[in-house]
């Protein structure tokens, strides 16, 4: 669906035709809304409340031949995060009405939440809209037009706000949706150099670079592909001081088969978004270039793609890190733990930052564990880890940390190398792998680690995103970054 909004001064509700949505508390209390409506429309409108269910969120009412009333419920003192879901469950209602277009009388959400949630309402409408079609023979031609009517002054600051957080968001989306034949590694570190133009410096480093600079771990996991492997970086500097900035790393890889140790057929197809960590980075910097963070940012995302060819890497393999390590590869398929280790360790070298968040769609264990309702938390910081959790409830994209402990150490420890990428003794299948992480950490940097395999991607519509790839962490982190360090 096709969102196109503007806003209008207020004016006398009955010159307006077609759908006209007011505000009203949980009880549908329509008293403030005397003074919108006509006398004899007021007492229609109430003689057609009393015949309703008021516990549904949206009342209609034909109040006659040329008013459409949509009464929209909202709490007393509602979250920011209510009122999004309430605008995303209005984008469902009018898109099951069949409506197209629909006046919004702002000021009516004023009496009892603060004025500033019709953008927070309106972002829920525009979140919700998204849909990709891009490879679809007919495109999606249905437009919602949406007409703010307030007496109030237009804040383009909260409204542009919103817009980048949609827009990142959307480019996130848009990433993990394409599939593998278009979004190999070269076409992404092609697009991402595109960025360039709202503001972000990036710098790309090829697979000679990346061999040159010692980067083994994600190149082998690379080897077997035709295309090419990549480390990108994607600078912000929001901050005139020097500031040490934070930093957002990314698995991208962009289509993994398990490389020699092969995944099943069935559901393989989906492997198109293992590289949603990395598209979520991507977002996240997009979105504070675009409303110009007063933050100093670093993203860096990892681009292979994991394929069983002629020179692929093999199982036993023994490969040096970045970092000087050595890892026993003893299973292709546990690969994003490997582009991450390199991209951790150069991180932390080159940008000396702040703090490292990675965000990897890395175990199916964390699937078992938390389903599509928890993103798996791991952090070397206490405070860092509760930064993230307290965000994600704000945003109702929720993180729950889960154990890190040097006894789980010996699980990853290689009688052939300083470690092995798997756990063979079975159990801790996250946590290990977090564990194996860790260990890229080389000078104490606050750090946390996000396993979102479990809600990168969805086979059915959350409140706030339709089916397919969910976006999840873009809000989280801008969320993060709005809280504590702006």
């Amino acid at each position: 669906m096709i969102i196109k909004d503007n806003f209008s001064k207020l004016t006398n509700i009955s010159k307006l035709y077609g759908c006209i949505a007011l505000f009203t508390n949980e009880k549908s209390e329509i008293n403030h809304l005397k003074k919108y409506l006509s006398s004899l429309d007021y007492k229609n409108l109430n003689m057609l409340l009393k015949n309703k269910n008021k516990k549904k969120g949206f009342l209609s009412f034909d109040l006659n031949p040329n008013q459409k009333i949509v009464l929209i419920s909202l709490k007393k003192n509602q979250k920011p995060n209510e009122t999004e879901k309430s605008g995303a469950k209005f984008t469902d209602f009018l898109n099951n009405e069949g409506i197209g277009n629909v006046h919004v009388l702002s000021d009516t959400i004023s009496m009892h939440v603060k004025p500033e949630a019709i953008y927070e309402f309106l972002h829920g409408i525009r979140l919700k809209s998204y849909s990709f079609d891009k490879y679809k023979s007919k495109k999606e031609t249905k437009t919602l037009k949406i007409n703010i009517i307030s007496s109030k002054k237009f804040n383009k600051k909260i409204y542009d706000k919103f817009k980048a957080i949609e827009l990142g968001v959307n480019y996130t989306k848009d990433l993990v949706s394409e599939p593998g034949n278009i979004l190999h590694p070269d076409e992404y570190a092609k697009r991402l150099t595109q960025l360039k133009k709202i503001g972000l410096k990036v710098s790309v480093y090829n697979e000679k670079q990346l061999k040159k600079m010692g980067c083994n771990a994600l190149v082998g996991v690379g080897q077997g592909s035709i295309r090419g492997s990549y480390l990108v970086t994607l600078e912000w500097k929001g901050k005139k001081s020097g500031s040490k900035p934070l930093a957002f790393v990314g698995k991208g890889v962009c289509f993994d088969t398990g490389g020699i140790s092969l995944k099943p057929a069935r559901f393989m197809e989906d492997m198109t978004y293992d590289m949603a960590g990395s598209a979520v980075v991507v977002g996240l910097m997009k979105n504070l270039a675009l409303r110009k963070s007063k933050v100093n940012a670093v993203g860096v995302v990892g681009l292979v793609e994991n394929m069983p060819g002629g020179n692929a890497q093999r199982p036993g393999d023994i490969v040096k890190s970045y970092s000087g390590k050595t890892i026993e590869v003893l299973n292709t398929d546990a690969e994003g733990r490997l582009v991450l280790a390199d991209a951790i360790t150069f991180t932390e070298k080159k940008f000396k930052p702040n703090l490292i968040v990675d965000l990897a769609t890395l175990t199916g264990a964390i699937v078992v564990a938390l389903g599509s309702e928890y993103a798996g938390l791991f952090s070397n910081n206490d405070n860092l880890s509760k930064q993230i959790h307290e965000a994600g409830e704000k945003v109702e994209e929720k993180a729950w940390r889960l154990p890190l402990h040097k006894n789980y150490d010996k699980l990853m420890n290689s009688k052939n190398a300083d470690m092995q990428n798997i756990n063979y003794v079975g159990g801790a299948g996250s946590t290990t792998a977090a564990q194996f992480l860790q260990r890229f950490i080389l000078n104490k940097t606050p750090w946390a680690h996000l396993d979102i395999a479990g809600m990168a991607f969805s086979k059915y519509a959350g409140a706030l995103n339709s089916s397919g790839a969910t976006g999840y962490g873009v809000r989280l982190l801008n969320k993060f970054i709005e809280d504590n360090y702006e």
